[in-house]
């Protein structure tokens, strides 16, 4: 994995939405992502018990709907001061598939935070 310096920035948005946006059980993960052109786009998880939409993958869309198609970092913050937490196997997949570059914020081993391209798995189908 090819680590960068952490955008400082992203992950206070990401926890910024976390502490005032996941509410109860239904929200309890909140995401943000950093465009190619340097906006931040965030959203949280829908939790459903039939396997609702990551928070991850939400912003992936908002995204979208925002006109923001190229993706160049994401980090994904729990609720109740849980701080950065690794993407899900699925999101792992879906962002690697939708943007092989991406970088990933996640926890350092021995502490801290990195990011890097490289933390998801290998591309389907390829």
């Amino acid at each position: 994995m090819h680590t960068h310096d952490v955008d400082e920035e992203l992950v206070a948005a990401a926890a910024e939405v976390a502490r005032t946006r996941c509410r109860g059980d239904n929200h309890t993960m909140a995401a943000a992502a950093r465009a190619t052109d340097g906006r931040i786009v965030t959203g949280v998880n829908a939790y459903h018990f039939t396997g609702g939409p990551c928070a991850e993958l939400v912003v992936v869309g908002t995204a979208a709907a925002q006109g923001a198609y190229d993706l160049r970092t994401i980090v994904a913050v729990g609720d109740r001061d849980r701080g950065v937490v690794p993407p899900c196997g699925r999101c792992r997949q879906a962002l690697l598939d939708y943007f092989p570059a991406l970088e990933v914020v996640v926890p350092a081993p021995g502490g801290g935070l990195r990011a890097g391209a490289g933390t998801t798995p290998s591309r389907a189908g390829k």
